[in-house]
């Protein structure tokens, strides 16, 4: 990719860099609609404007922002979802094909623009599993050394590629071994499906209690709340505490940058059900 190109898909990944991962507007669209379809066709309509957008989504609002911006920079991005154990199409994320290596590539010069055979030069963009590096995918044996390690600040991830067809996204920190969080199919799906996915994440059980997700990319610090426990990880270790109710919407705004009315909104929504 010409340093031009590489540089936009950057300066792009900055600036969603701190955007919160998290469910609460979610809750609140699919309460406000009262259908999936509704809820998703309201999230979509503002992904261009991250400001409307209420700073904040999961993997699925996240992923279509990028894949959108992408797309209107003139890249042809590629919708993949994420399967974890038992649980398939519960992530999803991006593959940047690399079009300049495509329009000249000299060790597979027969390969189309959807051939995972110029995978070398293509990039894994993940902002839902906080990711906000374009990474280098590898090439699986004997094409190439068959996984890659990326030393990121506070999880540092390793992307291991067991044959053409399928990718696993490894991640670790502070000392910790390193475990699988998902399985990605490389060869990627529609529009359509991604968005019949979409729909469908928002029945899934992690929509019954708030979940939120941000990282400090500046000073290596990741913040993650669930279920009335916060986690601060960092470089050295992670530390866990509980919230008490009476601090909770004044403690997750000062922390993942929300407004306290979105987050008030979407406790009672919750605490209702």
């Amino acid at each position: 990719m010409s340093p031009e190109n590489f540089k936009k898909v950057v300066d792009l990944c900055n600036q969603i860099s701190n955007i919160t991962y998290e469910n609460l507007t979610k809750i609140i669209r699919l309460e406000q609609t009262g259908s999936a379809t509704g809820a998703r066709k309201l999230d979509d309509s503002d992904q261009n404007d991250i400001d409307s957008w209420m700073g904040g989504g999961t993997c699925f609002s996240m992923t279509w922002h990028l894949y959108q911006a992408l797309t209107d920079m003139g890249f042809k991005p590629r919708l993949v979802m994420g399967h974890k154990r038992k649980e398939r199409n519960i992530h999803c994320a991006l593959i940047l094909l690399d079009l300049d290596a495509l329009s000249s590539n000299a060790l597979y010069p027969k390969a189309t623009e959807g051939s995972d055979l110029i995978a070398h030069t293509s990039y894994l963009l993940d902002p839902g599993y906080l990711i906000f590096d374009p990474l280098p995918m590898p090439l699986p044996q004997p094409f190439g050394s068959g996984e890659a390690f990326f030393p990121l600040s506070p999880n540092c991830v390793r992307l291991v590629r067991p044959t053409l067809e399928s990718m696993e996204l490894w991640t670790g920190g502070a000392g910790a071994p390193m475990k699988l969080r998902f399985e990605y199919p490389v060869e990627g799906v529609s529009v359509e499906e991604f968005k019949h996915h979409w729909n469908e994440s928002f029945y899934r059980e992690m929509m019954t209690y708030p979940v939120l997700n941000r990282l400090d990319r500046e000073k290596g610090i990741q913040y993650y709340y669930q279920k009335g426990n916060l986690v601060v990880r960092n470089a050295t270790g992670s530390q866990m505490t509980k919230i008490a109710p009476a601090d909770r919407v004044q403690t997750l705004s000062d922390i993942f940058k929300l407004s306290p009315d979105i987050i008030e909104r979407a406790l009672n929504i919750l605490e209702k059900k």
